[in-house]
């Protein structure tokens, strides 16, 4: 317990009372969840739905808004055509055309136009990065 354990229980155990211990630890820290992303100045609240960037409202469609999502949960991390495909558009997509990238120039429209800072940068032959600052070369 003094290395950080929250909690325990020894073998043979209740397997009623390992169900409500887990309750009870996800009830414990339930509270401490933050529906917001943030990315520089660009803030998604995904409890209201509402994407913002410099306190300006932008209205993204579903597909548009679940791109951001997935880049925002993956800030810095480079995501490939195929995992946004993957994630986004699941099984039910055949993925010959280029629907990410056209979704990708309208999110980056979206996003940054209007803006010096830049967020949403190409990795040419990799995919695409969300991040705060351009780190060398062109985006």
């Amino acid at each position: 317990m003094d290395l950080g354990a929250d909690d325990y229980l020894i073998k043979p155990f209740d397997f009623d009372e390992l169900l409500a211990r887990i309750r009870a630890m996800t009830r414990k820290h339930a509270g401490n969840r933050n529906n917001c992303f943030t990315a520089g100045n660009l803030t998604m609240d995904m409890k209201s739905h509402v994407v913002t960037r410099d306190g300006k409202e932008i209205t993204l469609l579903p597909k548009k808004f679940s791109i951001l999502e997935y880049l925002l949960r993956n800030k810095g991390n480079v995501v490939s055509r195929e995992q946004i495909e993957d994630r986004i558009w699941n099984y039910e997509y055949s993925g010959n055309s280029n629907n990410v990238d056209v979704y990708m120039s309208k999110l980056r429209k979206k996003i940054d136009d209007g803006y010096d800072t830049k967020l949403i940068h190409t990795i040419r032959g990799v995919g695409w990065v969300l991040r705060e600052e351009e780190q060398g070369g062109k985006s």
